[in-house]
């Protein structure tokens, strides 16, 4: 196993100036008209030319690391692992929903390469592990306490509407079509389901890893701590 590497190709960078996307806000005297702030947590660069960045207004002109380190200071006990083990595009939507979130960890289980575009930069702020197998990351978990719960839609699943998740939680999820693995299934203590009423069998992946982690966010965030 290992931390995710960033490999700038796979995805859009970030832009550091205000004029290159015309979002966010721009240079700190400009905007506010009052002295330069002198807490470290500040970047000087963004506080001269702007900050652009897909990030929550409390870190605006905050250094990449000071905002990692400020999440860090309140990430949630929730794990996420997704097998790659075939090409599939949700990966960087699953990214996105768990920074957001404030997940502990991402885990990608299978290729190492994936598509960093739906992530929308949000990798550089969320801590990813990649594990070779699937085996390798049920083995992290039994070392780490986790209690791996598999979500995919199949018979004898339990409904994640009346599921009563754990707190320290590793959900894993599949792939488009195949869903989850029977080796992911066999090392949880059980899969969870999406109720669904119209005519597709399965939903977006993606769609579905939201749904799933605010299921447990409602049980177990801190919800006074949101923004």
């Amino acid at each position: 196993m290992s931390a995710d590497s960033e490999d700038p190709k796979d995805g859009p960078t970030e832009p550091s100036l205000w004029g290159a996307t015309g979002n966010g806000v721009g240079p700190w005297a400009l905007d506010r008209g009052l002295p330069l702030p002198e807490d470290p947590r500040y970047d000087p660069e963004l506080l001269r030319d702007g900050d652009a960045r897909n990030v929550v207004d409390a870190y605006r002109y905050w250094r990449r690391d000071a905002i990692v380190a400020d999440i860090d200071s309140r990430r949630h006990r929730l794990h996420i692992a997704i097998e790659n083990f075939e090409n599939d595009a949700n990966i960087g939507t699953v990214v996105r929903t768990a920074n957001a979130f404030a997940v502990h960890t991402v885990h990608i289980v299978g290729r190492r390469r994936w598509n960093r575009r739906g992530a929308m930069v949000t990798d550089r702020y969320q801590h990813l592990m990649h594990h070779d197998s699937t085996d390798e990351l049920l083995e992290y978990a039994k070392q780490t306490g986790l209690t791996v719960v598999a979500v995919d839609n199949v018979p004898g699943s339990v409904p994640l509407e009346t599921a009563q998740l754990p707190a320290d939680c590793l959900m894993v999820f599949g792939q488009e079509g195949p869903g989850v693995t029977d080796t992911s299934k066999g090392g949880a203590v059980m899969t969870v389901s999406i109720a669904q009423f119209g005519s597709t069998r399965s939903i977006n992946a993606g769609v579905a890893a939201g749904i799933a982690m605010h299921a447990w966010i409602r049980q177990h965030g801190d919800l006074n701590r949101a923004w």
